[in-house]
C-alpha cells in the first residue's frame, strides 16, 4: 500500500453487532471487516470482505490493523472466527495481547 492512498476506515456499531468500513478514493463499493460483541472485553471477528478493485492495495490488513488498535485500547480480547483475520494474527505475533487463547 505504500504507493496508493491509504483508506479511510470508519466504525459502525448498532448494539451486539458491528463492523470497519473501508473507503479508498476512486472505488465505490466499500470493504468491511464484521464483529460481534460478547461481553465488554470479548468481541469476535466475524468476516473480512475486501472488493476485487480493493485487492492489492492492502485494505484488508488495515481493517485487522484497526480492529487490533481499538481492542487494545478498550482493553477488548478479540476470537479470530474469521479465516483472514486469524491469518494476520498468526503472522503478527506482536498482537498477541489482544487475541483470546
Amino acid at each position: 500500500m505504500s504507493d496508493a492512498i491509504p483508506p479511510v476506515i470508519t466504525l459502525e456499531q448498532t448494539g451486539s453487532k458491528g463492523r470497519y468500513v473501508a473507503k479508498v478514493d476512486g472505488v465505490s463499493e466499500p470493504a468491511e471487516l464484521t464483529f460481534s460483541v460478547v461481553n465488554e472485553h470479548l468481541i469476535i471477528a466475524d468476516h473480512t470482505g475486501v472488493p476485487d478493485s480493493m485487492r492489492g492495495l492492502g485494505v484488508g490488513k488495515a481493517l485487522v490493523e484497526r480492529l487490533v488498535a481499538d481492542a487494545r485500547e478498550k482493553q477488548v480480547k478479540i476470537v479470530p472466527l474469521c479465516p483472514y483475520v486469524n491469518a494476520q494474527r498468526q503472522k503478527h505475533p506482536e498482537w498477541a495481547d489482544v487475541f483470546q487463547a
